[in-house]
């Protein structure tokens, strides 16, 4: 077990209460950075690439973000003519207006949620864009927000079709290269696409890098290397006020990677810091509760 205290203002007793808390909840590791200096860690086991699942959603943000900017895509292309090879015999009105933008808010127009965990070994399609668009679109897009992995792994589909490579090797040279994160493990469909909305491996570090790269609005040792609009526009509150382009929104003007069991990259852009952990909680909305009250009030 590691516990690190540095100079500044999370220090002393109101870091430690967190952490008492952390090892119940069962955090693994915490970050914290404020004004990009390092202001404590603490890891109750030592660093190791772990499944991240959802925080995978914000990395084919991300990619999209790069895509847009290198005129690969566009957020107002029609889905009907961005996988127009893959449609259903029959579209219907709703699909036929749903954009490339609604396939990152959450609000894509779908009932229910599709491409989970639980479900994606049960599948007895390999073809899963053809697959996700035969499920009928109940309701007109940006209207209803219903959490699913349809629209992150359309949206990460759409990215490697554009570019003609996998999301690894596309934000290898745009991202992971700058930030120090040697090539990393990324789920797959049953046809060897990355799966955008769940299974990158990372370490706490790398998550953290990644936070401090939203944090400082796309730019990395002093290069720009993603527009800082693009972060702006996919990190404000979207149809929803709680989720942006594949982050969720919270307190203190927060925004987050998050995904399943609490592996979290949050930025505090008014505070100017990044807090980031990785664990394997079961409660995660008392962490949650835990790390405003105790972290992020006192930054």
């Amino acid at each position: 077990m590691k516990c690190v205290f540095r100079k500044g203002k999370v220090l002393g007793m109101d870091m430690k209460e967190f952490i008492k808390e952390a090892e119940r909840l069962n955090v693994l590791g915490i970050q914290v950075t404020k004004d990009n200096k390092m202001e404590a860690e603490w890891y109750k086991e030592a660093q190791c690439r772990r499944n991240v699942y959802s925080v995978t959603k914000s990395f084919t943000s991300c990619a999209v973000g790069f895509a847009v900017q290198e005129g690969l895509l566009s957020l107002d292309e029609k889905l009907t003519e961005a996988f127009s090879e893959d449609l259903p015999e029959v579209v219907d009105d709703h699909l036929k207006a749903a954009t490339v933008r609604d396939l990152l808010t959450m609000c894509l127009g779908q009932e229910d949620s599709h491409l989970m965990a639980e479900q994606r070994p049960l599948y007895e399609e390999d073809d899963w864009v053809k697959m996700v668009l035969e499920i009928p679109f109940a309701y007109k897009p940006g209207t209803h927000f219903v959490y699913s992995n349809v629209g992150p792994y359309l949206a990460g589909i759409l990215v490697q079709r554009r570019s003609g490579c996998d999301l690894v090797s596309y934000l290898t040279p745009r991202l992971f290269s700058h930030l120090g994160i040697k090539r990393p493990m990324w789920e797959t469909d049953p046809m060897g696409n990355s799966f955008g909305a769940g299974g990158l491996f990372l370490t706490l570090s790398e998550l953290h890098k990644f936070g401090l790269f939203y944090l400082n609005k796309g730019k990395w040792n002093g290069k720009q290397l993603l527009s800082e609009k693009w972060i702006e526009e996919s990190t404000k509150p979207s149809d929803t006020e709680y989720y942006s382009y594949l982050f969720w929104r919270g307190e203190y003007n927060s925004y987050r990677a998050d995904g399943k069991y609490s592996q979290i990259s949050m930025v505090l852009p008014d505070q100017n810091a990044v807090v980031s952990l990785v664990a394997e909680c079961r409660q995660g909305e008392e962490l949650m509760r835990a790390l405003y009250d105790l972290v992020c009030s006192k930054l």
